[in-house]
């Protein structure tokens, strides 16, 4: 397995599960689980190779989890719930401390501070991409735990702007929705893409691109 662990898998893994530590053991399982999820997705994936990967019987896997869905929900919809929240928000917390001059001021904030955080996870945003479609626990965890708390830290840069007459008078969820369409565009692009050996990508352009497309679309 991959020695070099990324900072929410560290976190995951030496967290409490259920108020218990994990074994090991576990922690074998759960950091070969998000490899294989992470690599092959949920459907391409296999108990069996997890077992390999973590040096277990397969049969260790199922005296902890009853089938492999529970296994990746164990993973992820607890992370989502216990870590991803404070972790996301944690990472968000000095673009949120600062008193932005310029609407774009605090959109390049956001896209250079998700980047960032995105670098240092990829396996994280990969498991959430390839499986937030087809799971509706794991959307809805997001939708309970994370997107009221940013919406509500969002909500109050996008309400001073608006009173300030700097940005469009929308509904505050239309803003939002409009601009982290194009940023999840542009992030996701370049995650995927853009980072590829041989990759035609002038990232200073495109994020310039991306910012200039959301000021002109958010201009009062």
């Amino acid at each position: 397995m991959n020695q070099s662990l990324e900072p929410w898998m560290e976190e995951l893994l030496h967290a409490e599960a259920s108020g218990d530590k994990m074994t090991e053991k576990q922690s074998r399982i759960f950091e070969a689980a998000i490899e294989v999820f992470a690599e092959k997705g949920y459907s391409g994936s296999s108990t069996s190779e997890i077992a390999q990967r973590a040096g277990v019987a397969e049969g260790t896997i199922f005296r902890h989890y009853k089938t492999k869905k529970e296994l990746l929900l164990s993973i992820v919809a607890p992370t989502m719930v216990r870590l991803i929240s404070p972790f996301v928000l944690r990472e968000f917390r000095d673009v949120f401390k600062t008193d932005y001059e310029s609407v774009d001021q605090f959109l390049r904030a956001i896209i250079e501070n998700r980047i960032e955080f995105l670098e240092k996870n990829q396996s994280l945003l990969k498991i959430l991409i390839q499986e937030l479609p087809f799971q509706p626990e794991l959307r809805a965890q997001l939708e309970k735990v994370i997107f009221p708390q940013l919406k509500q830290r969002v909500g109050k840069v996008i309400a001073k702007f608006k009173s300030e007459g700097r940005m469009i008078d929308l509904p505050t969820p239309t803003i939002m929705r409009l601009a982290v369409s194009a940023i999840m565009g542009y992030v996701a692009i370049r995650s995927f893409y853009g980072t590829r050996e041989g990759a035609v990508w002038d990232d200073a352009k495109e994020r310039q691109a991306t910012i200039d497309f959301i000021m002109k679309g958010l201009a009062p």
